[in-house]
């Protein structure tokens, strides 16, 4: 499959499932504490990157909520047709993140859940470096990303009718990925999920 195909596999599967995924009054659920722990570590107002926003719940609704200037950005028109309905304080915008093209320390934060483990591997480690560089000084990365190795699809995911694919590294690789973009690690926990997991990460750009 090219990467052009494993795309399209991600954008198709969110367009038909964007629902059954989570609905639009879903709680922050786990994702409650992280987004906590970011919103102590912003200052007023901050400029904030949701790449792989979804539908905007529970991370661009609960940070416009909280005050700060939220860029949502997801490969499936759907999920950015409902973000712009359920966060209307955020700017959202359809396009695949490993081609975007944004003003270099123009965020005081970037957050990616469950989202870099869709895009195709050769291309995530570059990926990382883009999101360091749209980081201002002191900045934060808020990830999930692989816990070990892994590539493949799954028919009727969520029991709709779509099939989803993944490919995700271990997160050995993601810490070198991280340190390799210039980013200092500053906590790492394991997600668990079914028989496997994911591994968080809180990676911070330093302040010179």
């Amino acid at each position: 499959m090219s990467r052009s195909d494993e795309r399209e596999v991600v954008r198709r599967g969110y367009d038909a499932l964007s629902y059954h995924y989570r609905s639009d009054d879903a709680d922050d659920g786990q994702y409650a504490p992280w987004l906590a722990g970011l919103h102590e570590r912003l200052p007023a107002s901050a400029a904030v990157l949701d790449l792989g926003c979804g539908c905007g719940v529970p991370v661009a609704r609960f940070l416009a909520d909280a005050g700060h200037r939220v860029t949502g950005v997801d490969i499936s028109d759907v999920q950015i047709e409902r973000a712009r309905r359920l966060v209307p304080n955020g700017t959202f915008l359809r396009a695949d993140a490993t081609r975007l093209e944004l003003p270099p320390a123009s965020f005081d934060a970037v957050v990616c859940l469950y989202a870099v483990i869709h895009v195709p591997l050769a291309d995530q480690p570059q990926l990382i470096k883009s999101i360091a560089t749209w980081l201002r000084p002191g900045g934060w990365l808020l990830t999930t990303v692989g816990s070990s190795d892994w590539t493949g699809t799954e028919d009727n995911w969520l029991d709709g009718n779509a099939t989803m694919w993944w490919s995700q590294a271990d997160a050995s690789s993601y810490r070198s990925w991280l340190r390799q973009a210039g980013l200092t690690v500053s906590a790492e926990d394991f997600i668990p999920e079914g028989g496997s997991g994911h591994t968080l990460f809180w990676a911070q750009r330093p302040q010179s």
